[in-house]
């Protein structure tokens, strides 16, 4: 790298990184931080060249004066509904409000990159998604998985408004275009259609799949009726990809902090004092900033149901504010054990390990994320920061470079091209 892109990436990183980066060039091992810099929450960078090989020899004495940026954490607390996840039908009325999912959407990606308004987006869903009988909510929350909240990033671009994947068999292959969103969503929820009703569409199909499924795929037309049956054949090898579209659904209409959500807490307990009313209360608790409570109602769910996924997760979550990290990798622990399948415990149990020192073993845990979910960028990032410490850089350079194709638009993995890039001799 020539001195003046040096100097010159070495000033936004500074710039990304402040109060993050600091200079620890007499501590023996690399320093990672996890705070967000509101300075990078505002800015737009174009990306930096970034190849997919790492073009020169990285400096051992420059990367341990720099502190990387871990992703962050999963701290949203799960609902019991995942619990039954076997048992939610892709035919079926919306849950989810369109004023929930246009917020859910706007807060985990406020500048989505459509060719339409996110209202415009939403509306499609319940519009298209109604006429056919298909969950409009639940769909439109397998269209984020998919983009990654139309942050794109993969094969295919936004202007195809192509929202789930067709046609995108990798290897750059882009799949389908349609002319407009509302058309990209219809095929969209015809190909689904396809899946789970030998009923034919009740307008004219514009799923370029949807003839193919029919004829060459007798085994899968009109077969699924559930989200978590889509596992392993929408997507290969998509062990979880139900699973994953179902816990978004989750995220959108979970309980808020209101005193309305509280009141309804407390009916629930009124009216069954079970496990599922306990952790409701809780999140509404935790929600709250009521830390104490929240745990109190987690272990008191845990206690009617031990093998309860989102009591157990929850308490992780609270025992982690509290600062009781002993208490939290024990049950980090029992959850990965017991539930090897939520890629939640996997990586926030692979940050405490991270912090901790023991990176071989948080690398697994990020390397089960990927299995689990292979579009996980800030476990790609978690990695590569793992095998810089081990001083595999080239793996990292490459994980870093995959990071930032799943998500562009991800300033945690930005931040860290420019100080990879930075470091280089």
């Amino acid at each position: 790298m020539n001195h003046g892109l040096k100097h010159f990436a070495a000033a936004l990183v500074c710039l990304l990184m402040l109060p993050a980066l600091t200079a620890c060039a007499s501590e023996e091992k690399l320093s990672f931080d996890q705070s967000a810099s509101a300075s990078a929450k505002n800015l737009t960078l174009a990306r930096p060249i970034f190849p997919e090989k790492m073009p020169g020899k990285a400096d051992k004495k420059a990367l341990k004066a720099v502190r990387f940026r871990l992703g962050p954490a999963y701290t949203e607390p799960l609902t019991t509904d995942l619990a039954n996840a076997s048992s939610v039908t892709i035919q079926g009325e919306a849950e989810a409000t369109k004023e929930q999912m246009t917020a859910f959407i706007k807060k985990r990606n406020p500048s989505p990159k459509l060719t339409c308004p996110v209202e415009e987006i939403v509306n499609a869903y319940y519009s298209e998604a109604g006429k056919e009988g298909i969950r409009p909510d639940i769909a439109l929350c397998q269209a984020l998985k998919e983009t990654g909240f139309f942050a794109y990033g993969g094969d295919v671009l936004p202007q195809q408004n192509n929202f789930c994947g067709l046609g995108a068999t990798g290897n750059k292959v882009k799949g389908a275009s349609f002319p407009n969103a509302v058309t990209g969503v219809r095929a969209h929820i015809q190909h689904l259609l396809a899946y789970t009703s030998k009923e034919r569409p009740k307008e004219k199909i514009v799923d370029p799949r949807y003839e193919h499924i029919m004829k060459n795929r007798t085994d899968l037309y009109g077969n699924i009726k559930y989200w978590v049956g889509l596992n392993g054949n929408w997507a290969v090898p998509g062990t979880t990809y139900g699973q994953d579209i179902l816990n978004l659904w989750q995220q959108a209409q979970a309980p808020d902090g209101s005193d309305i959500s509280l009141t309804a807490a407390e009916k629930k307990l009124a009216a069954t004092q079970n496990a599922e009313a306990y952790i409701y209360r809780g999140i509404v608790y935790s929600k709250r900033g009521d830390t104490a409570r929240a745990l109190a109602d987690f272990n008191e769910a845990l206690q009617l149901d031990a093998q309860s996924t989102a009591a157990r997760y929850n308490l992780a979550l609270m025992q982690t504010q509290q600062g009781k990290e002993a208490e939290v990798l024990k049950t980090y622990d029992r959850l990965v054990r017991d539930t090897p399948s939520l890629p939640q415990g996997w990586y926030n149990r692979g940050l405490l390990l991270m912090k901790q020192g023991k990176v071989k073993d948080a690398a697994r845990d990020f390397e089960k994320v990927l299995e689990l979910i292979p579009q996980q960028a800030d476990a790609c990032n978690n990695l590569a920061l793992c095998k810089i410490y081990q001083g595999k850089y080239e793996e990292a350079w490459s994980l870093l470079h995959r990071a930032a194709e799943i998500n562009d638009a991800n300033m945690t993995v930005l931040a860290n091209q420019y100080i990879f890039n930075a470091c280089l001799q």
